[in-house]
């Protein structure tokens, strides 16, 4: 997979963060309020947020090897082609998305909901956060929460056909989510506000949005 699908899922993550804080802003906001002391304590910010990444991370490998497996009909369907095209468009989906001019991604949050009422009661034994094991295993869990921006990228993670690549680029997704989730968490609120800046959002979005042009393109020539 081109090192430029990296960094656009990096910039989806990085600048979709008014989405991930409206997504996960609640229990990021509990498990500070839950946390012993007048501060939030950064290292368990940081176990819950990299407990998130890793079943983002998980996620991607799955859906990375159901792409794979798919690639067994190669010899009757051009799947390789259809594959690298979906992820590309996807990419233009992103895009479109982060430069606020198309929100329709996010209809992709009703296909998790029925999981996630199953999973979102084990949230509950690990509150209130006191230690690093209780807030990597509350992230673990939010990490599956239904969101139409995990899923896209998800999308894209299949496209790839390859657990590693697949794993690789929901990785990169989350560790764009970081910064602003941290932030969040540490009640700090310019590095939202700056991110959230009208022409950054369309500048970063049409990046994102060229890559999967161009990746469209090259599948032709």
């Amino acid at each position: 997979m081109p090192e430029l699908s990296l960094f656009a899922a990096l910039l989806v993550g990085l600048l979709g963060g008014g989405h991930c804080v409206g997504m996960c802003g609640g229990i990021v906001s509990a498990v500070s309020l839950s946390m012993p002391g007048s501060r939030p304590q950064w290292r368990l910010l940081l176990a819950y947020n990299l407990g998130r990444i890793a079943s983002y991370t998980l996620a991607g490998v799955i859906a990375g090897a159901v792409g794979a497996s798919s690639l067994f009909l190669q010899h009757l369907l051009p799947v390789g082609k259809v594959l690298y095209a979906l992820a590309n468009i996807m990419l233009i989906l992103l895009g479109l998305y982060l430069a606020n001019f198309w929100h329709g991604v996010l209809v992709l949050e009703r296909v998790g909901a029925s999981v996630w009422k199953r999973l979102q009661p084990l949230s509950k034994r690990w509150l209130p956060v006191r230690t690093v094991l209780q807030a990597g295993m509350l992230g673990t869990i939010w990490g599956w929460l239904p969101c139409g921006l995990v899923y896209s990228v998800l999308i894209a993670a299949l496209a790839t056909a390859s657990p590693l690549q697949g794993g690789l680029l929901m990785l990169s997704f989350g560790l764009g989510t970081l910064p602003t989730l941290m932030a969040m968490g540490m009640a700090a609120v310019k590095l939202k506000a700056w991110l959230q800046r009208p022409w950054l959002r369309r500048l970063s979005g049409l990046l994102v949005l060229l890559f999967g042009v161009v990746g469209l393109i090259r599948l032709w020539v």
